[in-house]
This record gives C-alpha cells, structure tokens and sequence, in this order.
C-alpha cells in the first residue's frame, strides 16, 4: 500500500463525507440558513462528486489497482461521519443498534487497513 496517496483518499473522503452531511442534513440544523441559500447548496453536488471521484483515484492507486478497498473504506467514513454529525448537530442518541454498526464500520476499516 502507498502510505501518502492512502492518507490523502482517506482525507477526501472524510471532508466529502462531512460536506455532503452539510448538504442534505444542515437543513434540519440550520433551517433558515438553507432555506436562503438553497440554491448554493443544490450546486455544491458537482464539487462534491469531483471530490470523490479524487479520494477513489488516490485510494485505487494506493492499493495498486484495486477498486475494493476505497469502496469499503468510504462507506465506513460516510456511517462514521454520519453517526458523529448527526448525534453531535442533531442531538440523535446512539442506540445499540447504531453502536453495533459503528463496531462494524470499525471493523471493516481495520480489516481494509491492515489485512495483508
């Protein structure tokens, strides 16, 4: 694995994850704010899918040439991501079951990352 092209897709796809957690949830935390700017939020989607269309060119490279890997990896940010902004911004409890499937984001993080 290519520690510095893994570090940077790892990067994007946290500052996507929270972008896009911003785009379709700050709605419901900042309602008259999105309401104003509606139409800015609707066009941050182009920026947004460039910038995972990056973390998955670094990712790939990073694990020279498998496409696997970047898929797991940013689907386990997105649901930690998500998990944090919406208990922290919205006050959404962490059930067991919420609980359960951080674990198992952790876990397949780990897996990706250190299973040889």
């Amino acid at each position: 694995m290519l520690i510095k092209e893994f570090l940077i897709s790892v990067l994007l796809f946290f500052l996507g994850h929270i972008l896009v957690w911003i785009q379709l949830n700050g709605q419901f935390s900042f309602p008259d704010f999105f309401k104003k700017y509606e139409w800015g939020f609707i066009l941050m989607g182009a920026p947004l899918g460039y910038l995972f269309i990056k973390a998955t060119e670094y990712g790939y490279s990073a694990f020279n040439g498998i496409l696997w890997p970047q898929r797991l990896i940013g689907f386990s940010i997105g649901i930690i991501i998500f998990s944090f902004l919406t208990h922290t911004l919205l006050n959404e409890g962490l059930s067991t079951k919420t609980l359960i499937c951080l674990s198992l984001s952790f876990t397949i993080l780990a897996i990706q990352i250190f299973w040889k």
